[in-house]
């Protein structure tokens, strides 16, 4: 089992009994904006608990979903996909209640992801992508020292219209962990 823990946050795997709480900025229209999924239905949350407690004890392990957490309260959710263990690259992302936005909340737990990625996972190169109207994600990345290398057009479709992505990264030697 998987836990990240810095001064305020414990990132740690999702459980069953998350149910309520990653249900309630799962589907909110304003947390999922800028998402490609939701706001979810109860169904699709259930689905999503379901996936990542399966995706535990997958070998080799692939996804870490984990819930973000203050003081034993599930606020969010973020977590790390390794794309390829030969080219060690992975992305991160990550979601959190509304309540919870510009307290510096993302960027310390991406941090976390970045130093696990780096650090127990081996890789090379992390990646995240966000829409490029969301401008609060994409100032976490810029805070964790990722770099923008560029817009991939009409990335995704979000709700019936097509959406532009931004995509950062950073290397390994380029971490200050």
């Amino acid at each position: 089992m998987v836990t990240l823990t810095s001064e305020r946050l414990v990132l740690r795997e999702f459980v069953r009994d998350d149910f309520d709480e990653v249900h309630r900025y799962a589907s909110d229209p304003e947390v999922v904006k800028f998402m490609p999924w939701g706001p979810n239905t109860r169904a699709e949350t259930r689905r999503f608990i379901e996936r990542n407690i399966q995706a535990q004890v997958v070998k080799p392990r692939t996804s870490y979903e984990l819930a973000i957490t203050i003081d034993d309260e599930l606020i969010g959710g973020c977590g790390l996909t390794i794309h390829s263990f030969s080219n060690k690259n992975a992305e991160i992302g990550y979601c959190l209640r509304r309540d919870m936005w510009g307290m510096g909340i993302a960027t310390e737990a991406a941090g976390l992801l970045i130093r696990f990625g780096f650090g127990e996972l081996g890789m090379h190169r992390i990646r995240a992508l966000c829409d490029t109207g969301n401008h609060g994600s994409y100032r976490v990345m810029e805070k964790n020292g990722m770099r923008r290398e560029g817009v991939l057009r009409d990335e995704k479709l979000i709700r019936g219209e097509w959406r532009d992505s931004y995509v950062y990264s950073i290397l390994e030697d380029e971490w200050v962990g």
